[in-house]
């Protein structure tokens, strides 16, 4: 118990060394949009704008595997990620600046319509000579399927996002003052009507986001394999955040092996569910062998000579890294039970999901015959440029509320801290 006592009573943060940290990624951010700024002169503006969304995607996901990792912790009562919640609470503080990242792409909307999402510009092709104005698929789906419904859902996305955030925040940092058991409880009542607002709302923006790209395809599976990209993006980035942390030495004594070995296993579940929605959604389309579903894929297979694209590959490194890698990988005990172990596959983890979001996103770009541009290509600049803009905003807003929200370093007064420092198997 004098562990623990120490422990209780240890500062919050280095906050210097924080808000020192969090200026060097500010301006790592800063460069990183310049950069893709720039690229609108270099290769015009739609490949830009769609590397843009990558990196927004990326780390919205990010974001929302956080949020959702703090509400399951609640709503399920959990007492041994107590330790490590507080981290995600930190990295929610990105969905209000994320919605600021966002809007260039919501003005875009507006101004030139069809620069991003196509559909949005009825005079846009579609299949050889018929418009979107024509389309008949389309004007099925209008209703849903414009740009004043996409402007309000993806206002009311972050308006969720950071409403939700908010309230899991501030019962959780004020009940380090006071110590109210109240606050617990009223984070499980957020996160009882949380994790659904959370599912729609995630379910829907990868909708409009990602799969409106190509209008006339039809998935249910889609928002089931954005949420566990959420997971696994959100847990990997929360496995860096402890190792740094534990590098540093401020959570020097917090953390056991019991705790990454929670960490590894879940990550390892989630590895297992994406595969099963990935293999369903591929499978059911495959059986069903519907034209208005199969040409989805059949995009990232062969070209218009029947030849395999770079595309192909791309989808094979996905089905390889995003499952066989991380599954036998996990298999063991020792890789997963300590943060030397679950740092690397952490990286190539998030470097999947990266590639799985180009994957998704990148193939709207086309040439002359109707096949996507090449993977391998200049856009693949603008996208690490988007990454690194983003992702420095991101977690520059991460280290600024470690650095000055004012809250400890773990959840002192949360009821269950103690059995969470002291957390076996």
């Amino acid at each position: 118990m004098s562990a623990t006592a120490a422990t209780l009573s240890a500062p919050a943060v280095a906050v210097s060394s924080s808000a020192s940290t969090a200026n060097k990624a500010l301006a790592v951010g800063v460069a990183g949009l310049v950069v893709t700024a720039l690229g609108l002169f270099v290769s015009g503006a739609q490949p830009v704008a769609l590397s843009y969304l990558v990196g927004l995607s990326f780390w919205t996901a990010i974001a929302i595997g956080m949020l959702m990792l703090v509400m399951i912790h609640h709503i399920v009562d959990a007492s041994w990620s107590v330790v490590i919640r507080r981290q995600f609470e930190h990295g929610l503080a990105a969905f209000g600046w994320l919605f600021v990242l966002f809007l260039p792409l919501l003005v875009s909307v507006w101004v030139k319509p069809g620069l991003v999402w196509p559909w949005m510009d009825l005079a846009n092709v579609v299949h050889g000579t018929v418009t979107y104005r024509d389309d008949i698929l389309l004007s099925k789906k209008s209703a849903v399927l414009n740009r004043e419904v996409f402007t309000v859902a993806t206002l009311g996305f972050f308006a969720v996002w950071v409403w939700l955030s908010a309230r899991l925040r501030r019962a959780s940092f004020t009940q380090d003052t006071d110590g109210a058991a109240g606050w617990t409880g009223m984070n499980r009542r957020t996160s009882a009507f949380g994790i659904p607002l959370g599912a729609l709302s995630l379910t829907f923006a990868a909708i409009f986001w990602m799969k409106s790209l190509e209008p006339h395809w039809f998935s249910t599976m889609y928002g089931v394999w954005f949420f566990s990209n959420c997971i696994r993006a959100g847990l990997a980035f929360g496995v860096f955040i402890m190792v740094w942390l534990t590098a540093r030495g401020d959570y020097r004594g917090v953390l056991n092996k019991n705790h990454w070995h929670c960490i590894g296993t879940l990550g390892h579940a989630f590895v297992i569910f994406w595969a099963y929605v990935t293999f369903s959604q591929y499978f059911l389309i495959w059986n069903a062998n519907i034209p208005e579903e199969t040409f989805w894929y059949n995009l990232r297979e062969i070209t218009h000579a029947g030849t395999p694209s770079q595309w192909k590959w791309v989808g094979m490194l996905i089905l390889f890294g995003h499952f066989f890698v991380p599954f036998l990988y996990l298999l063991s005990f020792r890789l997963k039970s300590t943060a030397s172990g679950l740092l690397p596959i952490s990286v190539w983890i998030v470097g999947i999901i990266l590639v799985d979001l180009c994957y998704n996103i990148l193939p709207v770009l086309k040439d002359s015959h109707g096949d996507p541009l090449p993977f391998i290509s200049i856009n693949l600049v603008w996208v690490a440029a988007s990454v690194v803009g983003v992702g420095g905003v991101c977690v520059w807003a991460y280290l600024r509320s470690l650095a000055t929200s004012g809250a400890k370093l773990i959840p002192i007064r949360d009821p269950r801290i103690a059995e969470s420092l002291t957390y076996h198997e």
